[in-house]
């Protein structure tokens, strides 16, 4: 999957998107002053074992690094993909 340079931020509903065949994947986020909380991720089950979730996660992780933004990761589904993507751990805030 190579969607991830799809992501998008809609940031009237405070989330990321990734639009796929008709439906939406994505993260819930909050913005706080110090740093973005990723609170949750949702992919539909129509998009289930495609990917999808990693290929979000991939292009959340890289547009937060392309604005120099820090993280608190509190889904359990990004905390498993930072544990196999070392590469993202330097964005999480301390």
């Amino acid at each position: 999957m190579t969607a991830s340079n799809e992501v998008r931020d809609n940031p009237a509903r405070s989330r990321y998107e990734l639009a796929i065949d008709g439906h939406i994947a994505f993260v819930d986020y909050k913005r706080t002053p110090e740093r973005l909380v990723l609170v949750h991720t949702e992919v539909p089950k129509e998009l289930g074992g495609r990917g999808v979730g990693s290929a979000l996660a991939r292009g959340v992780f890289e547009i937060v690094r392309n604005q120099g933004l820090r993280v608190e990761v509190r889904c359990d589904f990004l905390r498993s993909f930072l544990e196999k993507h070392p590469e993202y751990t330097s964005l999480v805030a301390s």
